[in-house]
């Protein structure tokens, strides 16, 4: 479950104390989060994101915004203001004019300067020529006066003594010019003008604040590039205001300040664990990444239900405060936030993730039957609510969804929760979560950057050391999820039985699932027997002999493959399965998963009777085991290799049959 949203740093300033601080039927999160969603000189930085992240005709490095706001805070409460926004950008492709997105009917553009000196606003489209043509790897900057319309317009909010913005996915251009896309991050300077009792938060660090009379300057400085629909204002007359200190784990004197602004009591429950989430989230995908953090309460009305997520700032509905929300929102801290879609198609790296953290959050505070009770109450809503479209739309990346669309519960966040818990259990927990960490702190492409889904499949690929395109392919590509109609067989008779086992899925609006299986079988006598196989084909058998009667079959019997339909029921099997076939060649083939901890499958082909060896090498050649050493008949052979008494490494398993030689590495993880 979750809610939404992390927005930075909310500072508090009275006219009798002024502080200065530079600072480092809806039930579950997801559906208040989608709610939200739906409702509502230069430092120039090396970019570097992700490979296939969109590249446009220039780069915005840095947006310096100057708000005069003093007069929304006060009876009647106008959502009019005046202000500038600076852009500095770097050109990509030679070009003699920018365009920006500001929504015309939420603001009149009333110059622009620098090296900007003419415009067009058309069609919610800034255009501006500039002073001549600027090219590749050259910066410049234009200086924006614009003044914002007394408008409702569903980004800037303005009543009662308070005012806040709110903006994913589009919203950010209707209260500044800006180039309104999630792949172009820049860093941000924000200096607002409000009443001397406003307590005011935005993105980043509070630089400095300056009380002249009865009027307050906020200078809010990001020394980490935002996405705009990130960026964030939220302030109001009368917020209280929280600190709690987190301390770094890589260096534990560096404390960071978690801010809580609130109008009640509503935020003392997350304050009494949030320290404990940070050191949770930091340990998992790579430790807290900005300078400071902070939650708010909703200040003004517009803004009912859910969270957002908005860079070290998150907003909540004043009742949203409870743990589910909150660790869903926290967590886009790390995804969504350090790491952001490149593109609004990829979406799901950023709900998804949040969602199936909500998940982690359970196993780690009740254990981990809470957290796959969670994981699978989220794929029934799923299964029940399917609107049949997949969770990667490659036409999104340029034309925004309606909301209903992007945000929706049971694919975006739902459908994208389980999919990294299937993707779990595919990888085993030592090599998912490296994955999960070596993604999160990845700072050549990913952190503080973007991420689109392609580059997240090389990067699991690359980490877990087997190629896992054909897992995104499926799950995050394609649309709906396999229906089975497997059948089992028991034939034979006293110490003499076979198992067969045909794997079928039978839907027609998605390809075949290619999927590892777990079968269970129990016994008249003895303990039940797993198995572990590979379906990569439709109508896959399988046989096994056993000298005990088999009495019952379990497939997937955890129900690890959380987003299936169909049945398992004992019938005939039409069909000799690849286990009896005798093969034509001798191979060897690669292990089963890999890297693996601590047990994997060998699997090897045998076409004539042979004496047989396999030997475990370890890196420098060592011998460390021999498991074969005798003759074998012409057969398919599985061996399940344990190396709970091994070290982590690589190791190197050597077949020997006849005339044949081979070889294959291996990785074990613990």
């Amino acid at each position: 479950m979750k809610k939404v949203i992390l927005l930075i740093v909310l500072l508090f300033v009275s006219s009798s104390f002024l502080e200065s601080v530079t600072a480092q039927q809806l039930v579950s999160g997801p559906e208040l989060c989608a709610y939200q969603k739906q409702h509502s000189p230069f430092q120039v930085f090396n970019q570097g994101d992700s490979p296939n992240t969109p590249k446009h005709k220039f780069d915005v490095l840095k947006y310096t915004l100057n708000l005069d706001i003093r007069s929304c805070f006060i009876s009647p409460y106008p959502k009019s203001y005046n202000a500038t926004v600076q852009v500095d950008f770097r050109v990509d492709t030679a070009l003699n004019s920018i365009t920006l997105n500001a929504v015309n009917s939420s603001m009149t553009i009333n110059s622009v300067s620098l090296a900007g000196v003419s415009f067009t606003h058309s069609g919610d489209i800034l255009t501006i020529t500039l002073n001549r043509t600027y090219n590749p790897n050259e910066t410049a900057s234009v200086l924006i006066s614009y003044s914002h319309l007394n408008v409702s317009d569903g980004a800037f909010y303005a009543g009662n003594g308070a005012i806040m913005t709110d903006c994913e996915p589009e919203g950010a251009r209707k209260w500044f010019p800006c180039w309104d896309k999630p792949s172009d991050k820049a860093l941000l300077d924000l200096t607002v003008k409000v009443p001397a009792a406003a307590r005011l938060g935005s993105n980043g660090r509070l630089a400095d604040s300056t009380l002249t009379g009865d009027t307050l300057y906020y200078h809010w400085v990001s020394r980490d590039p935002i996405s705009t629909y990130l960026v964030v204002m939220t302030g109001k007359i009368g917020f209280k205001l929280d600190i709690v200190w987190w301390h770094s784990l890589a260096n534990p004197i560096d404390s960071i300040p978690i801010r809580f602004y609130y109008v009640n009591s509503e935020a003392l429950s997350a304050e009494g664990y949030i320290k404990d989430m940070t050191t949770y989230y930091s340990t998992l995908f790579g430790e807290h990444a900005f300078e400071k953090n902070g939650f708010t309460t909703a200040p003004v009305s517009g803004f009912p239900w859910g969270g957002m997520e908005n860079q070290t700032l998150t907003t909540l509905c004043s009742s949203c405060w409870d743990v589910v929300t909150v660790s869903h929102e926290f967590s886009h801290q790390w995804f969504g936030d350090a790491i952001t879609c490149g593109t609004w198609a990829d979406i799901w790296l950023n709900e998804g993730f949040a969602t199936y953290i909500e998940s982690l959050w359970k196993e780690h505070t009740s254990g981990y039957a809470s957290y796959k009770a969670d994981v699978v109450n989220k794929a029934n809503y799923y299964i029940a609510n399917n609107p049949h479209w997949p969770m990667y739309n490659p036409s999104w990346a340029e034309n925004t969804p309606p909301v209903g669309t992007l945000f929706n519960v049971a694919i975006t966040y739902y459908k994208g929760g389980c999919v990294l818990h299937m993707l779990r259990y595919v990888l085993g927990d030592s090599v998912f979560f490296n994955c999960f960490k070596s993604y999160g702190t990845d700072t050549s492409q990913f952190r503080y950057k973007n991420s689109v889904t392609d580059d997240y499949a090389t990067k699991i690929s690359q980490v877990s050391g087997q190629d896992l395109h054909w897992f995104i392919d499926e799950w995050v590509k394609q649309v709906d999820h396999p229906i089975y109609a497997n059948i089992y067989q028991f034939t034979g008779g006293g110490s003499s039985w076979q198992v067969g086992f045909q794997a079928n899925q039978t839907q027609t609006t998605t390809p075949f699932h290619k999927m590892p299986i777990v079968l269970k079988i129990s016994f008249a006598t003895g303990p039940d027997s797993s198995i572990s196989v590979m379906n990569d084909a439709n109508n896959q058998i399988w046989w096994w002999p056993f000298n005990r009667q088999p009495i019952a079959f379990s497939f997937d019997p955890n129900n690890d493959i959380v987003l299936k339909q169909g049945s398992t029921v004992q019938g005939i099997i039409n069909g000799i399965g690849n286990e009896n076939q005798i093969p034509y060649v001798f191979a060897l083939h690669q292990n089963y998963p890999n890297p693996f901890n601590p047990v994997t499958v060998i699997s090897y082909d045998i076409p004539k009777r042979s004496g047989v060896t396999l030997k475990i090498y370890n890196v420098i050649g060592q011998l460390v085991m021999q498991p074969v050493n005798e003759v074998k008949e012409a057969g398919k052979y599985h061996l399940e290799f344990d190396a709970s008494n091994l070290p982590s490494g690589v190791y190197y398993y050597e077949i020997k049959a006849g005339t044949f030689t081979d070889s294959r590495k291996m990785v074990l993880l613990k």
